[in-house]
């Protein structure tokens, strides 16, 4: 991620900004440009065409989300399209007559625009359901109230991606992360997991070349029903730290790949983040020199993920410094052992691999439904 600044006055500004507070200027995302767009009504603000400010003869739309305030992103306005490059992969949204809904389904859209704002910027194939009928689809649904043992599971299936609402109560997620004994449990590494099972259907079985794939990750034609079990029976090796990334992450070689694409997504966005900041670390007393850092590349662009990692373990070791300064967890609980390097190397060459993949245009797709 980025940091972004008002074009009219310069103020800098959070990503899900939608109104400048120094200037009073509305404000959009236009994914297509990365930029945060300052905006003036064309006519009559009824009418919902927008153009940049200070003027340009681009006109745009908000996206159809907007109006339920849980998405900045703009659409040209000559485009057939109602929703945005992110929101046009919902199928269920929440059900809105409910309130608690609507505060949940925000803070579920500012995740999940995050995500997508990271893979556009490593344009990786995205396709709707209307392109493709293993395309990316999100469905947000709730528990249902009639029978308390009927819980949501949040996964992956063809790519269609279940994500359970109480997800989004801070509460909820809690009690669930320390009830499975996970050190992180966020609805941003919900995302980022889920669609790690996406794109090893798009990125490693499309391929049909899985032997790079199971030299790192093992065997994926294992029982994964079997594996799961196992894993909740007896929980991960006594090693793992030395071979996985997560503890989850050793249950199956589909589940090493969807943490270990998690972590990668992570990283890249945080160490742009870091780079946006002009980042440095340079601690006093280490007189080793092994945990100073200056980031000064772009992460989206640099071929070699040494050259990342050489840069994250400073940062990540400063930030989790400075957490328990304040009494907080470490922001990244976890231990990148030269196997999980590999891995996560493996990724990144996998990602800058990929086919060159267009951004089309949805050719309309059917309004999002409400959950119950």
């Amino acid at each position: 991620m980025r940091l972004f600044k008002c074009a009219v006055c310069a103020q800098l500004l959070y990503f899900e900004a939608t109104r400048c507070e120094s200037c009073g200027h509305l404000l959009g995302y236009e994914p297509s440009q990365n930029r945060m767009l300052a905006l003036e009504a064309e006519g009559d603000d009824a009418a919902g065409i927008w153009r940049t400010a200070p003027p340009s003869e681009t006109r745009y739309r908000f996206c159809s989300n907007a109006t339920y305030g849980v998405c900045n992103w703009l659409i040209d306005a000559a485009a057939a399209d109602t929703f945005c490059l992110a929101c046009r992969h919902n199928g269920i949204i929440p059900d809105l007559s409910q309130p608690q809904n609507a505060i949940n389904w925000q803070r579920i859209e500012s995740a999940k625009h995050r995500l997508f704002y990271t893979l556009l910027r490593l344009q990786l194939p995205l396709q709707t359901r209307a392109e493709n009928p293993e395309g990316l689809l999100f469905n947000f649904l709730a528990d249902s109230p009639l029978d308390p043992n009927a819980r949501v599971m949040t996964g992956h299936d063809s790519g269609l991606i279940t994500l359970a609402i109480a997800e989004a109560d801070d509460v909820e997620r809690e009690r669930r992360r320390s009830l499975m004994g996970e050190p992180y449990r966020t609805l941003l590494g919900h995302f980022r997991h889920e669609t790690g099972h996406y794109f090893w259907d798009r990125l490693v079985r499309d391929r049909d070349d899985q032997n790079a794939f199971r030299s790192l990750f093992g065997d994926e034609t294992q029982s994964y029903p079997e594996a799961l079990q196992i894993y909740y029976n007896g929980g991960p090796p006594a090693d793992w730290q030395a071979h996985f990334v997560s503890a989850y992450a050793s249950a199956h070689p589909w589940e090493d790949f969807a943490e270990t694409w998690a972590h990668y997504l992570h990283i890249i966005d945080t160490m742009e983040m870091a780079r946006a900041f002009n980042l440095r670390v340079e601690p006093r007393i280490d007189d080793s020199g092994q945990l100073e850092a200056t980031i000064d590349f772009n992460p989206y662009k640099i071929a070699s993920f040494q050259t990342i990692v050489d840069g994250w373990l400073p940062v990540s070791f400063a930030m989790n410094n400075i957490n328990r300064c304040m009494g907080q967890p470490d922001l990244y609980p976890f231990v990148l052992s030269p196997e999980v390097i590999g891995k996560l190397a493996f990724i990144h060459d996998l990602v800058r691999e990929k086919p060159a993949a267009a951004i089309t245009v949805d050719t309309g797709p059917a309004p999002a439904t409400a959950s119950g």
